[in-house]
């Protein structure tokens, strides 16, 4: 799926033979480092990576201090609680690319919770308003 010159990835990242991508995972890891994030992917790239990941960064300055400090496309995880970046501002950010990694099965898992906690704690089934219709789910699905 592409936006505004994003590629948006929300189901699986295939791998390909052509590009090899590097990940430095300390933000999330425990170790909140942005200058020894930057180092690592700085070192990824001398490696020979052609896309960079940072998972964990969570502003936008954040953000542009990385993409300042690569010449390699700058992936970011997005659908995180509490922040809220939009696609247009990753792009103008200089983001190439954004993983929601399992961002959309735990908001389906939510709507999921909701309805069923409405159905035992009010008896009612109003979560179904906002249910894809089956038409549109056989569509989605090949069927």
């Amino acid at each position: 799926m592409k936006q505004a010159g994003l590629s948006l990835n929300p189901t699986i990242c295939r791998p390909s033979s052509s590009a090899a991508a590097s990940s430095a995972t300390n933000l999330p890891g425990g170790r909140p480092d942005l200058a020894d994030t930057i180092r690592r992917l700085q070192a990824f790239q001398e490696a020979g990576a052609d896309v960079l990941f940072a998972p964990g960064l969570s502003s936008l300055d954040q953000i542009r201090a990385v993409v300042s400090s690569i010449d390699r496309p700058l992936n970011v995880i997005m659908g995180l609680d509490g922040v809220g970046i939009t696609l247009a501002q990753l792009q103008q950010a200089g983001v190439k690319r954004v993983s929601v990694g399992s961002s959309f099965a735990r908001a389906a898992l939510g709507a999921f919770q909701r309805a069923a906690l409405e159905v035992r704690d009010q008896g009612t089934f109003q979560y179904a308003r906002q249910a894809m219709p089956y038409g549109e789910a056989n569509k989605a699905f090949g069927g």
